[in-house]
């Protein structure tokens, strides 16, 4: 746990300097390099999905609309999912043949609802690798991780520094795989310490403008979560620049929320 009351706290294992998957927090790098993106005019934030993939023209959806979950589009990809490994199949040709169907997969016009989407985010990094030319990995780091000064978020960390959920008699879980089309949505792996600074240098120090809309809003704060089987991460900041980084292995995601959410009210004691 990181935050911006006290020095790192870990518990049980954890560590601030091995690599954990951080899930749906990954939406902030690929939101964040959207805006860069933008900013750079190598797109822009209201580009018909279509401008940069072959979807079919028409459906209205916008670059804007995939990174806010306003597209319409549900939230997982269509066909079975595999409790096991929900993702493993979700390939980039799996993708390819949805985009020319994604009028007739989106459930209501685009910029009604919030739906959260990691098909929208599937979408929006295929629409960024084909806006930039350049492998997802490449573009954010590009436009986000140089920029900001870091270098442990990856989608492929060295084995040997990975820390995985302990499962049966000790032995490492093994993790759900997030390589595929489904990488952009929730399949960087970063250590807690690199994690930290992206919350701070982003939602505090605004080193790359204002937020950008991939982050959930109330009020003053600025947070998103995000959770595998046995992970579970919760980041986040408030206008006064107090801010929190939490990631539990084995642990509830709804325990994670609440205990930054706690944090960030300033209560006095918290679970981890």
């Amino acid at each position: 746990m990181f935050s911006s009351a006290a020095p790192p706290t870990v518990r049980d294992g954890h560590a601030v300097d091995r690599f954990v998957q951080i899930a749906s927090l990954t939406k902030v790098v690929t939101g964040t390099a959207l805006t860069r993106m933008a900013a750079a005019e190598v797109l822009a934030l209201d580009d018909p999905v279509e401008r940069w993939l072959p979807a079919v023209p028409g459906t209205g959806i916008t670059l804007r609309h995939l990174a806010r979950h306003t597209s319409g589009l549900p939230r997982l990809p269509p066909g079975r999912i595999s409790r096991r490994d929900p993702y493993a199949a979700f390939d980039l040709p799996a993708l390819e043949r949805l985009l020319p169907h994604l009028d007739t997969l989106a459930r209501r016009p685009p910029g009604q609802e919030e739906e959260y989407s990691n098909l929208g985010y599937a979408v929006l990094g295929a629409a960024l690798t084909a806006a930039s030319g350049a492998t997802y990995e490449e573009l954010v780091t590009e436009y986000v991780l140089r920029p900001l000064d870091i270098t442990e978020i990856t989608s492929d960390p060295d084995p040997g520094r990975r820390l995985l959920p302990p499962g049966l008699l000790g032995r490492p879980r093994r993790p759900w795989t997030m390589t595929g089309a489904i990488l952009p949505a929730g399949g960087l792996w970063a250590t807690p310490r690199a994690m930290a600074d992206l919350v701070v240098r982003l939602l505090v120090e605004h080193r790359l403008g204002e937020p950008a809309p991939s982050w959930q809003t109330a009020g003053p704060l600025h947070w998103h979560n995000g959770a595998t089987r046995h992970t579970s991460v919760f980041a986040g900041a408030v206008d006064d620049g107090r801010w929190v980084m939490i990631h539990q292995l084995n642990a509830p995601p709804e325990n994670t929320d609440q205990a930054g959410i706690e944090i960030l009210a300033g209560a006095e004691t918290v679970t981890s």
